[in-house]
């Protein structure tokens, strides 16, 4: 794996990790545990929280909500909020890359924005984007 310091969670990743994905939950699991013990800092944003969170509110699954937020807080992830900033550097991304959809973009603003040098995702068309290595799940090694 290449080295890095800083690595933003894409929703996709959080969600695999959270609930146990049957494909990519493992390794997803086996990959935070390493960003972890080599004391990497991790990164997310809000739209990570609330993209995970539809669900379990969905379902009333109070178990769901707590292991986010407990996971949230001890892992020392910051979830980035939207800031103009954010938004600024998204409408830049939609600018130069049209199929990016918002919630991409506005992903890899908040990534730029907090100074990650990583960005784990499972989106394969997200890794066109040249202002940050993307990597998905499944290729990490």
């Amino acid at each position: 794996m290449t080295d890095f310091k800083k690595v933003f969670l894409d929703s996709t990743p959080l969600i695999y990790f959270l609930d146990k994905d049957p494909n990519f939950g493992e390794k997803t699991a086996q990959i935070i545990s390493y960003i972890i013990d080599n004391e990497k800092y991790i990164a997310s944003s809000i739209i990570s929280a609330t993209e995970y969170l539809i669900y379990p509110y969905r379902t009333r699954n109070d178990a769901k909500i707590k292991a986010f937020w407990k996971f949230v807080y001890d892992s020392y992830i910051v979830l980035s909020p939207i800031s103009k900033d954010i938004a600024i550097e998204a409408a830049k991304i939609r600018a130069e890359y049209r199929h990016f959809k918002a919630m991409d973009a506005l992903q890899l603003a908040a990534a730029i924005c907090s100074g990650c040098d990583l960005f784990l995702t499972n989106d394969k068309q997200l890794k066109q984007f040249d202002k940050i290595s993307c990597v998905t799940v499944e290729e990490w090694s």
